[in-house]
Formats: structure tokens, C-alpha cells, sequence
């Protein structure tokens, strides 16, 4: 980047907060994902008209903006262009504002998920969303990926909960959507566009979220299946039994081996199956309904259901959740985790087709998932170090992403499209939809400064 640039940056936010460094260079050069690419220069704002200063200049000189949070995403929606700014809001973390009155929370974008969780349940409140970064991911990445997790069942997910943004476009522009209301049908609703975006469309710089009161209680069950399909099919069966679970976690076999090698938790391993329910509401509410939960399993095919009676015994019971990704993260020196979305009546159907695409391209295959919304995270194990390998990698990976379309799915569920799954939107999306979100991009984004090469595809 010419020092011109540098020297206009600076004198806008200072020289503390303009990073030229290599080794400030290399910290900001990778996110979740195995991929790593240098911007040019990282700026750190910590008010919106700074982040309007920094896109007024970067507009003018045609620079790319790459906005970052944490750096948790597993797509590479943040992963530095070439020759670009990275924009790191990781500095505005403040909470502004928690009105019990009005049941909301206004935040900065890189206030971490699970510190306004812990602040807001302080005072008897709740924020449902939860993805599974939430002791790290920002509120900002959460926003730009339309963030889930596994209570996105029974709550919603994050744009079920913003009541309004503020978000600076290209060129410096303020916007202001939404507000502090629940209803609002004054104009286009504008912020839901913002809402999964992934930065290509603007900058978010401040988020005003709803909030529900907490729930009083929770209780978990495990239970363990011969057969997989019925295991998928216990979550309809739950549904209809009139319970909406919070949570509804499925393993597969060599997921649950995984756990087990892990962290020797006493899982029936020669099962194909392991399906975790956890319900939450009023005290003698919950208590009813997980023994339902419990009935339900058994008569779905359950060979073994361990069902909590208190808060101990379903932490214990977490814990074979809780172990997944490190568990997983030992079989092979590199993995590959993927997130696709099918019909929650496609979930054993197309797990059966994620273990045949491992089998026909040479490569161990363990899935597990968010069950109940049809949320599944297929991993490929492997080693980068071999490119033949990672040749049966990428073609398995384009394999599960159109078997996921085939099947009446989409490409991703919580991680968002980022550049891993480029190739394939034009399969996913309806071509003329495709050519007015182009439109939309190019609106709000007319030099395609803004993220570029994420997203849509070019």
C-alpha cells in the first residue's frame, strides 16, 4: 500500500491504530479456517465515525475492506483480500446499553457473544443464540453470518433477535435500521439484508438485540440407537409429542468413538447413534417434558436413554458434546469441517450419503450435528501435506454440498459462504435471484471494495 494511503489513514485514527507491522501483518492473516492470506496494512477503530473514516479513504483509492472480528469463522469471510485493509473492530467491545424495560441490549460489534450472555442473564434476562464459538465469536461476525447453534430449534437464530443496526456502507455512509421496537413496518426492512451478509455490503457498527427473560430450568437426556435413521426419526416423534427441545445434538458412530478414544465417558460405542435432548422452561414444566423426552427415545428404537434429574447429572451428560471438536481434532493432523442444512426428514438420508462420498473418495468421514434443525457438520480428515490427499478432499467436499442441494438443502446453515463454497452458490440459487442479489451488491457496493471475492461469486 503506497505511503500516501498509510499517512491519510493514520492522520483519520492515529498511530495506534494503524498497524503495518509484519508480525501485526501475519496476526490478522487467518480466520477458523485452514487458509491464510496478508492484508496490506489493519486498522483498529473504536467509534463509527473512525470505521466511516477509514471507508470514506479506502472508496476514494479503490482499497479492499475486509472486516474482522475474532477471526472464528470457518469459511474465510475473513480472511484478508490482496492488497487489502483488514478492519479490525475486536477494539469496540463495549455493551452500551441492557434495558430490562424494554427487554433489549445495545452492543458493539466485537463485544463477545458470551460476555453479553453472562451480563444480561445477571439480571434475570436471556440471549438465545449460541453458536458454538460463542466463548470467542463477536457479535458483529454473529451478525454478518446470520450466527445459529444448537438452540436455534426451540429460539431462532441471531436475526430472529436484532432489532436494529447501524452500519457504515462504502464511501463513509451512515445508516440507521430499525430501532428499539419489536414491530416496525415503516419502509423496507433494510437491516435483514445486513443480516448474513458476511461484510459485502457494509460495515456493522453498533447492534440493538431483544432479549426474552431466562428460563428457569434445564434438564438433558442421551440416548443411544442401533440405527441411525431412528435416531432422526426420534426428533419428529419429540415435536409431536407436543415438546419443543432446546437443543437436539446427533453423533454419528465415528464421532462418538472419537469422544470415547477422548475422554472415556462410558459411550456404547458399537452403536451407530448418539442423540443428546435438552429441554428448558418453568421448573415442573421441564421435569414433565424430559420425561416425555424419555418415553419418546424408548419407544424411537433407543437401545440405552440416560436421563438427567438435575443440573449435575446434565452437565455430565454434556460433556460428551462438549468434547466433539477437540476429540475430532486427534484423529488426523488436518480436517476439514463442513455445514450444510437438509429437510430435518432428509437428515438420515443424507448422513447415509456423507458416509458413501467418504467411502467412494478414500476419506474417513465423522458427522455430527444440530439434528433438529437439520444442521449437520460433516468433517473430512486428512493431511495438507499430501496433495493427493486434499485432490479427494475438495472433490468429496463439492460432492456434500450438492447432495445437501439435491436433497432439498442449501449450502451452509451458521458458517456462512465465505470463498470455501464460492463455487458451488450459482448450483444452490435460483439464477435470477442470483442476478438481483449482484444488483443488491453493486447498490450498496458500486467499486466492490467491500469483501471482495466472498460471498456471491463474481
Amino acid at each position: 500500500m503506497d505511503a500516501a494511503a498509510i499517512a491519510e489513514l493514520t492522520a483519520a485514527l492515529g498511530a495506534d491504530r494503524v498497524s503495518i507491522a509484519a508480525e501485526d501483518l501475519a496476526a490478522y492473516a487467518y480466520d477458523g479456517s485452514w487458509m491464510d492470506s496478508r492484508p496490506d496494512l489493519v486498522v483498529h477503530p473504536q467509534t463509527t465515525e473512525q470505521i466511516a473514516a477509514v471507508l470514506r479513504i479506502a472508496e476514494a483509492r479503490r482499497i479492499p475492506i475486509v472486516p474482522r472480528g475474532a477471526g472464528t469463522g470457518l469459511a474465510g469471510g475473513s480472511l484478508p483480500a490482496a492488497g487489502s485493509i483488514c478492519l479490525n473492530l475486536a477494539r469496540m467491545n463495549r455493551i452500551l446499553e441492557i434495558s430490562a424495560a424494554d427487554t433489549l441490549a445495545v452492543v458493539q460489534p466485537g463485544v463477545v457473544t458470551n460476555d453479553l450472555q453472562r451480563a444480561v442473564e445477571r439480571i434475570g434476562l436471556f440471549y438465545p443464540p449460541d453458536p458454538a464459538s460463542v466463548y470467542q465469536s463477536t457479535m458483529g461476525g454473529n451478525v454478518a453470518t446470520n450466527a445459529g447453534g444448537p438452540r436455534c430449534l426451540k429460539y431462532g437464530v441471531t436475526g430472529d433477535y436484532v432489532l436494529g443496526l447501524e452500519v457504515v456502507l462504502a464511501g463513509g455512509h451512515v445508516l440507521r435500521l430499525g430501532g428499539r421496537t419489536i414491530k416496525d413496518v415503516a419502509g423496507y426492512d433494510l437491516k435483514r439484508l445486513f443480516i448474513g451478509s458476511e461484510g459485502t455490503l457494509g460495515v456493522v457498527s453498533q447492534i440493538i438485540v431483544r432479549l426474552i427473560p431466562k428460563p428457569a430450568a434445564q434438564l438433558t437426556a442421551l440416548a443411544a440407537f442401533p440405527r441411525l435413521a431412528d435416531a432422526c426419526q426420534a426428533v419428529g416423534a419429540i415435536l409431536q409429542a407436543d415438546v419443543i427441545p432446546l437443543v437436539t445434538e446427533l453423533m454419528d458412530q465415528g464421532t462418538m468413538r472419537a469422544v470415547e478414544e477422548f475422554k472415556r465417558l462410558g459411550l456404547p460405542t458399537e452403536m451407530e447413534a448418539l442423540l443428546l435432548v435438552a429441554v428448558d422452561g418453568d421448573a415442573e414444566l421441564v421435569k414433565r417434558e424430559i420425561a416425555i423426552v424419555g418415553e419418546v427415545l424408548w419407544r424411537s428404537g433407543a437401545a440405552e436413554v440416560r436421563q438427567a434429574s438435575s443440573v449435575a447429572e446434565s452437565e455430565a451428560l454434556w460433556e460428551a458434546r462438549r468434547s466433539v471438536s477437540p476429540a475430532i481434532a486427534r484423529l488426523a493432523r488436518n480436517k476439514l469441517g463442513e455445514d450444510v442444512t437438509v429437510p430435518r426428514s432428509k437428515v438420515a438420508e443424507m448422513v447415509a450419503r456423507l458416509h458413501e462420498i467418504g467411502r467412494a473418495n478414500d476419506l474417513r468421514v465423522v458427522v455430527y450435528g444440530h439434528i433438529g434443525d437439520g444442521n449437520l457438520h460433516p468433517t473430512l480428515l486428512c493431511d495438507r501435506r499430501d496433495p493427493e490427499v486434499m485432490q479427494r478432499v475438495e472433490k468429496a467436499a463439492g460432492e456434500l454440498l450438492m447432495a445437501a442441494v439435491e436433497l432439498g438443502g442449501t449450502l451452509t446453515g451458521e458458517h456462512g459462504i465465505g470463498i470455501f463454497k464460492l463455487d458451488h452458490v450459482a448450483d444452490a440459487l435460483d439464477p435470477n435471484a442470483l442476478a438481483w442479489m449482484a444488483g443488491v451488491k453493486a447498490l450498496f457496493d458500486p467499486h466492490g471494495i467491500m469483501n471482495p471475492g466472498k460471498k456471491l461469486p463474481a
